[in-house]
């Protein structure tokens, strides 16, 4: 959730309060519902008990005005007499490491500070991240899609505000290619560092069709300027259900990594990050989440009223629980990753018609980017 939705989001939970005789357990528990919904998004934990006769909160937020907004709300309902002894977990981080770029080309994060817990998500050089906790040699980061997990320290180049500020104004590039490689010398075949489709860098100098470029952590070298664009340049493409597709297609038969979402490899939903990321759209991270975004067609909509581009979901036609999404490409037919990234139909009668049958729901995103959870990377404030 973005500052502007927060702050509106928490007006209207503190106006909410005011005509209510309610406890503050019950105060917690429906501000939670309003701001912090998603333990993948949001950190909070905080429990009211009486003590003494006298209402005490413990317990911990993410960030300072998850706080505020449980400080207003208790005090609109009544109760401006209590301890507040809730942490703050952006509040424990020097300056110095307030925000992060990912510096390699794919960085792993996972669900707990250590390498053998699940894989979360992928983060890929350049990309802005929010830093809320220490944890050792792991820092707990929030991400440009408001995604939370761990990422081991060697992966990222710390910040200050005031260098980021820098970092934003600076002229950048943004591979376009499949992937690409950072090399030391123009035309040279030292490899300086791997890139992959979505890497940021930031320029240094021009040499003709070579660009000389440097990494977050301030590695330099070359990369031929075919394999990139200029990122404010870049970032003004209109929608194109055909980039979608043809990034989709450049992934088929490349296999499935639960947490992958970068060209290397993917998970279901990492499949249709990196296909719209490369529109310059960045959506949701898991299936479950990107379901609740978009025009939404609900079960039994006819496959013929799909456009391309349109996400389509799968999963317990029992409960309704989304555990898998694909992209529609038209004639019934849609990519996903499933196995291995690849091409099957909503038609019965198809001999490529899956075990996955017909979708719970559909999402278009087209003519719906700037609504909750799709945000064009142009309009995103940690990018410029």
């Amino acid at each position: 959730m973005n500052i502007k939705s927060l702050i509106l989001a928490i007006v209207l939970a503190v106006t909410s309060f005011a005509a209510m005789a309610i406890t503050p357990v019950e105060v917690l528990t429906d501000l939670k519902q309003r701001i912090a919904p998603d333990k993948r998004t949001a950190v909070w934990d905080v429990k009211a008990s009486q003590q003494s006769g006298k209402w005490v909160l413990m317990g911990t937020v993410g960030t300072q005005a998850q706080k505020k907004a449980i400080q207003a709300a208790m005090i609109k309902s009544g109760y401006s007499n209590f301890t507040d002894k809730i942490t703050v977990l952006e509040n424990g981080i020097p300056a110095a490491r307030k925000w992060a770029l990912v510096k390699l080309s794919i960085a792993t994060l996972r669900t707990e500070p250590k390498h053998s817990a699940e894989i979360a998500t992928q983060g890929i050089m350049g990309a802005p991240v929010k830093v809320l906790e220490k944890c050792d040699d792991w820092y707990r980061v929030q991400m440009a899609d408001d995604y939370i997990a761990y990422v081991p320290e060697s992966s990222l180049a710390f910040k200050t505000e005031a260098q980021m500020k820098s970092w934003r104004k600076a002229k950048r590039y943004i591979v376009t290619a499949y992937d690409s490689r950072l090399v030391t010398e123009a035309h040279g075949d030292e490899t300086v560092s791997d890139l992959v489709m979505g890497n940021i860098l930031e320029l240094k100098a021009e040499a003709g069709k070579w660009l000389k470029v440097a990494t977050p952590d301030g590695r330099s070298g070359w990369v031929d300027a075919a394999d990139v664009a200029e990122l404010s340049q870049w970032s003004q493409q209109g929608f194109s259900a055909a980039q979608i597709e043809k990034t989709a297609r450049r992934m088929m038969g490349s296999s499935y990594l639960w947490g992958g979402t970068s060209t290397k490899v993917t998970d279901c939903s990492g499949l249709t990050k990196v296909s719209y990321l490369s529109n310059g759209i960045i959506l949701q991270r898991d299936a479950s989440q990107q379901a609740l975004t978009g025009k939404i067609f609900k079960r039994g909509t006819d496959w013929h009223q799909f456009e391309t581009g349109d996400l389509l979901f799968f999963g317990n036609e029992k409960t309704g629980r989304v555990t898998h999404v694909g992209i529609y490409l038209r004639d019934g037919k849609y990519i996903h990753c499933s196995g291995q990234v690849k091409i099957n139909s909503l038609d019965p009668k198809a001999s490529d018609y899956p075990y996955l049958y017909s979708p719970l729901s559909a999402s278009r995103i087209k003519g719906m980017v700037g609504t909750k959870g799709i945000t064009a990377l142009k309009n995103h404030p940690w990018y410029f």
